[in-house]
């Protein structure tokens, strides 16, 4: 993936994340170790490089964690967010006094870690559906603070977002629509609330309440835990009018009939909340 075709995170927001696992890791005292075992004019050179094969996101936290501890450190990328990578990928090159190094080591691998770890569990759920006009999208299930960063790696694996939060969209769910009295009501209650470039969208359980939903003309429509054949249903009854989306329970082995049912965006938890980290690590390299 060209890196041009991803959003960018701003660099204050990722040196305040970095900054404050720096200082979570550093405790006290500072690395320790390093101080103990290093002479102070020590000097190394490092690589980071992929030991499974994914899709890398977070090269910009990473950066940030070396020159953050120390600007004397050179940080060369040699691959970019959202390339895919094979186990042996050199991704950066970095080289300076071996303290700092050391103590920056670890706050920046668990960042390309988990980031590249989302990326590539996206990668795996778009591969699937890529033969098909849906679009897999994250969720708010993400880890507290690092959400911005979370969906980020969504896009760099090939995903797209949903909201980022409860402010810029109306997502009616089964408990609004429980406490307001009906699908109808909450759908017409929303547009009366929302301005004109708030989109609204509704979750519904069954193929009676898509009827009824889409007689209140919502932007979106979530189909909540329906297997593929009832999602083909509901496709031919919306015949176009709004999106649909799949939700629900959706896995790697059981996206590819949800994406073929037809459906406009399949909406996963999974590749936010659970993907399993990348492993990355960093060398050095001895002259």
């Amino acid at each position: 993936m060209s890196p041009n075709t991803l959003p960018e995170l701003p660099r204050l927001m990722i040196d305040e994340a970095v900054k404050s696992a720096l200082l979570e890791d550093w405790g006290r005292a500072g690395d320790v170790t390093s101080q103990a075992t290093l002479p102070s004019t020590a000097t190394a050179r490092a690589v980071i490089a992929a030991r499974k094969p994914g899709v890398l996101a977070g090269a910009g936290c990473a950066e940030s964690a070396f020159r953050q501890t120390d600007t004397r450190l050179q940080f060369d990328l040699a691959r970019n967010d959202g390339d895919r990578l094979a186990p042996g990928d050199i991704v950066a090159h970095i080289e300076g006094p071996a303290r700092a190094l050391l103590a920056a080591e670890r706050v920046a691998l668990n960042f390309l870690g988990h980031l590249s770890g989302i990326a590539t569990a996206t990668s795996l759920f778009a591969d699937q559906i890529a033969h098909t006009k849906a679009d897999i999208v994250c969720t708010r299930k993400t880890t507290p603070g690092l959400r911005a960063f979370e969906k980020y790696a969504v896009k760099c694996g090939g995903g797209a977002n949903h909201r980022f939060g409860l402010d810029d969209a109306v997502l009616i769910k089964d408990n609004h629509i429980a406490v307001a009295g009906g699908v109808t009501n909450a759908i017409e209650a929303a547009k009366a609330f929302a301005g004109h470039l708030v989109k609204i969208e509704v979750e519904v359980d069954t193929l009676e309440q898509l009827e009824e939903a889409l007689a209140a003309a919502p932007d979106v429509v979530m189909l909540d835990n329906m297997p593929p054949e009832r999602l083909e249903k509901a496709v031919g009854i919306a015949n176009g009018k709004v999106l649909l989306e799949a939700s629900g329970g959706i896995e790697l082995d059981t996206v590819r009939a949800v994406a073929e049912s037809g459906v406009d965006l399949i909406s996963s938890g999974w590749i936010t909340h659970s993907a399993p980290v990348l492993d990355l690590g960093l060398d050095i390299e001895l002259s």
